[in-house]
This record gives C-alpha cells, structure tokens and sequence, in this order.
C-alpha cells in the first residue's frame, strides 16, 4: 500500500486519484488559514515555484480539529491562502487528519511515521514528503518551517 492507493477530494468536490501524482516527490501537510503558522503558507509556495518543474507537488489540505483555526468555506479558504500566502498549489477540501472521522490518508501517514508521542498529529502544518514512488520518506513537526526541508525535497529529486 501506498498514498497512490487514496483519492482525496478538491474543494469543488472533483474526486483526484492520488495514483496521478506518480513519480513526483509529494509534501502534503495539513493546513488551517487562521493558525499562528499560516504563514509557512508562503514558504510551501516558495518550495513549489522553486521545484514544481522539478517533479514536487504540494498539496494541502485545510482541516479544522485544532482549535478551530480554519474557515468553513473553502472558496474563502482558498481566497485567503491566494490573497495572504500567494499559494498556487493545490488545494485539496477540508478533512480530518485524527480520530474516527480522519481521512484514510491521513490515517495512513499516521500510521506510516507516528511521532514524538504517538502517531496522531498533534497540531497544523505537521508535513508528510513522499518519494517518487511514493514511499513516506519522512513526518516534519508543525514547527519545522519549508526551508528546512528543502535540502531533504532537492535530494529526492535528484
């Protein structure tokens, strides 16, 4: 089993098959627009104009289970990581990342890395990157900002 094996649903709705993103190096994180960390919003940006053409795919998905810090509309999601973090990345619809209502791919990354006290995530912007074959490579903590990945993200590329 692997991520390609999830879909995950855009804000419209549109079912995307994870399997699409075969050969290319995923960082997908969990996001909330409101919380003190959105601004790593502009350093994941910053990774992707920097790698996209380099096969990278960011790919975020809002969730609100930690302290309600993200929008419940997510055409006002989107508008404020456009308008605030100049995000063009993808994404994805709001989930759950813990507990019975987590997404399967959540769950699964949980289970794949766990972390310092366990394997649920225990705040926003905890990362996941993924290689090309779509092994997880690594689990980053909320705290580690983009910059700090990116020697790890340019070995996987190559």
């Amino acid at each position: 089993m692997s991520v390609y094996d999830f879909s995950v649903k855009k804000a419209n709705g549109a079912s995307v098959n994870l399997a699409d993103y075969k050969g290319k190096v995923l960082l997908i994180v969990n996001t909330a627009t409101k919380c003190g960390l959105a601004p790593q919003l502009r350093g994941l940006e910053e990774l992707h104009k920097k790698y996209a053409e380099k096969g990278l795919a960011v790919l975020g998905f809002p969730c609100s289970q930690f302290a309600g810090q993200e929008l419940d509309d997510a055409d006002e999601i989107h508008a404020v990581c456009q308008m605030n973090y100049g995000v063009t990345f993808q994404i994805f619809d709001k989930i759950d990342v813990n507990g019975k209502t987590a997404h399967p791919l959540f769950a699964y990354l949980r289970k794949k890395t766990g972390g310092l006290f366990g394997n649920s995530i225990k705040w926003n912007f905890t990362k996941f990157l993924i290689d090309a074959e779509g092994k997880t490579i690594q689990r980053f903590a909320p705290a580690t900002v983009p910059a700090k990945m990116e020697q790890k993200i340019a070995a996987l590329l190559g």
